[in-house]
């Protein structure tokens, strides 16, 4: 294992391809694709030639004549090589290499100058300041939102006449004829019914305000589903699929750029403001790995390797999830847990600065004026009873068989609308289901609410000064234990309330299945928690009224006496709402965390975990994978899950292509062909690289050049060397042998060779060759019987041979 960590760490080939994406398969797939033409265009940001090339090695353009005449990759190097092309993967293993070589150079010239040693420093700093950058710019983007989604949402049902850019509750905030028991209604803010007919009494109003509901939930959602279709295609849905398959090293260019965070910062205001059953919480994680990837451009230390542009992003992914739920520590364990691929401890502690800083800057703007970071934190005061532990399994049992549910009938929905003409109608799609969604909302008042506030009415633990008809018990009590309001018989609203939820939750489950996946931004959290929330609470209230009507059963009497404050709906809306975030996504660790954080009090934590376990447990039976998970297999993401175990007896020889009877694989020799016969097989091929061989009767390995360094390569060696045509032989020895007179200037080609491939035999059990995909990162290793070559493994083809032994399609993996 110490040789084979050895050889990896001097890798010394260039990976990436110029082949165009012209059909929906990675240019590291080895199958031969028709039609697939070579793009010579260069990017405008990829990085130099890395340099971990020996000073020794020369690029040799026109043969050996005069030293002079040779090139020295390091002096001049060729833009795009070492880069990497759209829907690839990257090497892991190269890209820290290159990373130790650039600290290794940085720390020795430290010691020759003042200048190099304040060069060293900054760039040790340099981490954590993108850290703070990212928070403060997160945390700013985050309170935008929440302002903006805040007052669009009360835009629907009315405006404040006396300064419009106020939301209701900030525009009676100082009314001085506001009521305590309509502390929502006052003379400055006015329905549109008041405005249109100058009445809010009667029928007709009731139809005013009905139909300017439906019209301006209309208008927010044609205008979010276009500017997506037309500016950011990328900034739709939630983004943690994709930002789950980018930390895992694959490439989506243009995924994290500037035009979608813009874009997906403006629609998610008018997705969530439209009223659709959709949050904003996985949107955010999206818009911080946007600004993450963003400020990487700011330092080279970053743009240029893209796994340490990882280690920011994982970082980024916390700080998302910091302020969506205003949970820093949860937001650390979300993308350690649910998200990352490649999480160093470093990497721990700059990703709980950068939540901290996201956090405190979203705190400071204050996007709700009760100095907390999200609209639903509540505090509970009631201790928990053990029995009570079998309700809220009773809840963990709802919420896997949910999230199971869920999952099966999104991603059913969700392949229909890729493979029927369903999905070339986005803007008709998504303007039909909000029509839906607020034709049916509006009658209800817990539909016609925001999802936050709902679940803020949910947590919300009743008291003398509430208004709400969740709240509307009869106050026959003498005894009130330590300040405690006891519990009471529920009034005419709290039952009211009770057949209106149970209406909101058939429409909820129902609805937030055919609107995720939708293309317009749409998180999965807030609708998840509110489901659950839903349950939970028509569950509490249920064993409220039962206590207080019976509490000298025996499961009550031990515990809960006449006049005692015994069960909390609450608690029991807190649970669910965990529950069925942890059905959907399969989180548990993180998921407890977030809630603790969210309510502030570590007693309830033993039900958190109950509920999040039984959750998962019961989602795991009925199907293994997440919410996300299934979305990267429906794209066909080249996504290797690290938790899943390999239990296959299969050998390396069974994957390899080529199989039996299958044409033979397509070498290079190392000093036997031309520029022409090098540049016949990229055009009659579509493979990423190709192995390169003594010769080919021998087939004994040289090494492994990939397709894109080598046209990069022959391209520049045409254009700025003298002498190379089409007959000129490519060398990839270390000496080129002498050139006979009169004959073309030989091609030397050494510099993008790579001398060290991995390598397997074709005896390798397949559950070593799965490991090592996974722990190194690779994108393919090469198979060898005693020393010669017999065929190539790549990323695809183990991700087919799983989905093959998991009786599943293997045609659906579409990316290397």
């Amino acid at each position: 294992m110490a040789m084979w960590q050895g050889a990896m760490d001097n890798r010394g080939f260039r990976q990436g391809s110029f082949s165009s994406f012209q059909s929906s398969t990675s240019d590291e797939d080895l199958m031969d694709i028709p039609g697939t033409a070579m793009d010579f265009s260069m990017r405008d940001d990829v990085p130099p030639l890395d340099r971990e090339i020996e000073k020794d090695k020369s690029y040799n353009g026109a043969g050996i004549v005069s030293a002079n005449r040779m090139m020295d990759f390091l002096e001049e190097p060729i833009p795009g090589v070492g880069t990497y092309d759209d829907f690839n993967t990257i090497d892991w293993v190269r890209e820290k290499s290159r990373d130790r070589d650039r600290h290794r150079e940085i720390t020795n010239k430290s010691k020759e100058s003042t200048w190099a040693l304040i060069h060293s420093v900054s760039d040790a700093f340099s981490g954590w300041l993108l850290m703070l950058l990212i928070g403060l710019l997160s945390g700013s983007l985050a309170g935008l939102i929440d302002i903006s989604a805040h007052w669009m949402t009360d835009l629907k049902e009315g405006i404040c006449t006396r300064e419009f850019w106020f939301n209701r509750e900030h525009c009676c905030w100082n009314s001085e004829h506001v009521t305590f028991e309509e502390r929502d209604k006052c003379p400055e803010w006015n329905s549109w019914s008041q405005l249109i007919i100058s009445t809010d009494e009667g029928a007709f109003a009731y139809i005013v305000n009905y139909f300017m509901y439906v019209l301006w939930a209309l208008l927010f959602a044609f205008l979010a589903v276009t500017l997506v279709k037309v500016f950011a295609p990328y900034a739709c849905g939630s983004g943690i699929p994709e930002i789950k398959t980018i930390l895992s090293g694959f490439i989506i260019r243009g995924y994290l750029g500037k035009w979608t965070l813009i874009i997906k910062t403006i629609t998610l205001v008018l997705a969530v403001s439209s009223g659709l059953s959709l949050g904003k919480e996985g949107p955010l994680v999206h818009v911080a790995c946007c600004c993450g990837n963003i400020l990487c451009h700011c330092f080279n230390k970053y743009r240029k390797n893209e796994a340490k542009r990882r280690e920011v992003l994982s970082a980024a992914a916390a700080a998302g999830v910091s302020v969506a739920f205003g949970a820093p520590i949860g937001g650390v364990l979300f993308s350690l847990e649910e998200v990352s691929y490649y999480f160093p401890l470093k990497t721990l502690w700059r990703s709980f600065f950068a939540a901290l800083v996201a956090a405190f800057t979203l705190r400071s703007i204050n996007p709700f004026g009760n100095s907390r970071l999200v609209l639903f934190y509540v505090e509970f005061h009631t201790p928990w009873h053990l029995f009570e532990l079998v309700p809220f399994i009773l809840l963990g049992i709802f919420g896997g068989l949910w999230g199971a549910l869920f999952i099966r009938t999104n991603i059913a929905w969700c392949r229909k609308r890729k493979t029927t003409q369903l999905g070339k109608y986005p803007v008709v799609e998504v303007l039909v289901v909000t029509a839906i969604t607020a034709i049916l909302a509006f009658p209800n008042e817990y539909t016609r609410m925001s999802t936050s506030e709902l679940i803020s009415e949910l947590f919300n633990d009743c008291g003398l000064l509430d208004s709400s008809k969740l709240c509307d018990y009869e106050n026959r009590f003498n005894t009130s234990k330590g300040g405690e309001l006891p519990d009471r018989p529920a009034g005419l609203g709290v039952y009211s309330a009770m057949w209106q939820l149970a209406l909101t939750l058939i429409l909820k489950i129902v609805i937030t299945i055919f609107t995720f996946g939708m293309k317009i931004p749409s998180g999965l959290f807030i609708p998840s928690m509110a489901v659950g929330a839903i349950a939970g609470r028509l569950l509490g209230v249920g064993m409220e009224q039962l206590a207080y009507y019976h509490h000298d059963w025996a499961i009550f009497n031990s515990w809960c006496s006449q006049g005692a404050d015994c069960i909390t709906p609450g608690l029991y809306a807190m649970v669910g709402a965990a529950a069925c975030l942890g059905g959907v996504t399969r989180m548990t660790v993180s998921l407890v965390v977030i809630m603790f954080e969210l309510t502030g009090g570590l007693e309830y934590i033993v039900p958190l975990m109950a509920a999040a376990m039984t959750s998962k447990w019961v989602a795991d039976a009925l199907g293994r994978e997440g919410i996300y998970d299934a979305h990267i297999h429906l794209n066909g993401y080249p996504f290797l899950e690290a938790k899943e175990e390999f239990a296959h007896k299969t050998l390396a020889m069974d994957v390899m292509k080529p199989r039996r009877n299958d044409p033979l694989l397509t070498v290079l020799t190392q000093d036997s062909m031309s520029v022409e016969d090098v540049e016949t097989i990229i055009n009659e091929t579509t493979y990423s690289g190709f192995p390169v061989v003594v010769s080919r009767e021998s087939q004994r390995l040289v090494g492994f050049v990939l397709r894109r360094d080598l046209i990069i390569s022959i391209e520049n060696a045409r254009k700025k060397q003298d002498g190379i045509v089409s007959t000129s032989i490519i060398y990839f020895t270390e000496h080129s042998p002498p050139v006979p007179p009169y004959t073309p200037p030989t091609l030397k080609l050494r510099n993008i060779l790579d001398l060290s491939p991995f390598t397997v035999t074709d005896l390798t059990p397949m559950e070593i060759v799965v490991d090592i995909f996974r722990k190194l990162g690779l994108r393919q290793c090469l198979v060898t019987h005693n020393g010669r070559l017999l065929g190539i493994i790549t990323k695809k083809d183990v991700l087919k041979h799983i989905a093959q032994m998991a009786n599943q399609d293997p045609d659906s993996i579409l990316f290397n």
